[in-house]
């Protein structure tokens, strides 16, 4: 963090926005519950391909050109189901009870990290400017409202708005004239290695990977486990 940083640019869902409990563990809870054998490194394995297929992956981009609605997350349900080392042809049959129990029982919470919001107002306070980009389709701004984060941030940009997601540059090139800064004076924290550190790499950002879980101990990039740090590193 040696350059003259002017933004602080933010990924939202599972960064400063999160869903309690995580959907993964509840997935994977299920599947132990009907007899499949998953071990811890099974889940994690299953949580990085997760991060891969929901970064504009080929295969997200085909799924959703094929599956409409309820068949999506059907297809989502047994591809998470071989990601977790079950047999093709025994996700296949399971793929639809685990996405009914899924959409019959998964009720999360939204929560805001509090430790998350003391940095914002710490970074306002000193002048940053922060900014939100997403892979939303739509724009969330009210979203924002709802979750008493609007005040902190001079923009918010969704994919759908300029046609382009992450990792794609150029969401991110959006994102920096909307904060009127240069690549080399804005940084962007994610929790989704594949689309918000290669994305925003590529487009010139100093990335920070937000990886509490340690899911991508191999990331070349600074990594911060709670948002402390990266105060810390602007310092």
């Amino acid at each position: 963090m040696h350059k003259k940083i002017k933004a602080v640019l933010f990924d939202l869902d599972g960064t400063l926005r999160h869903h309690i409990p995580n959907a993964g563990d509840v997935f994977s809870a299920r599947a132990r519950e009907i007899g499949l054998r998953i071990s811890d490194d099974d889940q994690i394995r299953a949580e990085r391909w997760e991060h891969y297929y929901f970064a504009n992956s080929p295969e997200i981009k085909k799924d959703f050109e094929k599956f409409k609605e309820d068949a999506f997350w059907v297809n989502f349900s047994r591809r998470k189901l071989v990601a977790l080392g079950c047999n093709p042809k025994d996700a296949a049959e399971l793929n639809n009870p685990m996405s009914a129990y899924m959409r019959d029982h998964y009720k999360p919470e939204v929560r805001v990290p509090e430790d998350s919001r003391a940095l914002l107002s710490s970074l306002q306070e000193d002048g940053y400017i922060l900014g939100v980009i997403s892979n939303r389709d739509k724009p969330f701004h009210e979203e924002l409202k709802k979750l008493k984060l609007d005040s902190h941030f001079s923009f918010s940009l969704a994919g759908g708005e300029v046609k382009s997601f992450k990792p794609d540059p150029a969401i991110f090139e959006h994102g920096l004239k909307r904060a009127g800064v240069n690549a080399d004076e804005a940084i962007y924290v994610g929790d989704n290695y594949f689309a918000d550190i290669i994305g925003s790499l590529r487009a010139g950002l100093t990335p920070v990977l937000y990886d509490p879980g340690s899911l991508f101990p191999e990331a070349e990039c600074a990594v911060i486990k709670s948002f402390g740090e990266l105060r810390g590193m602007l310092k």
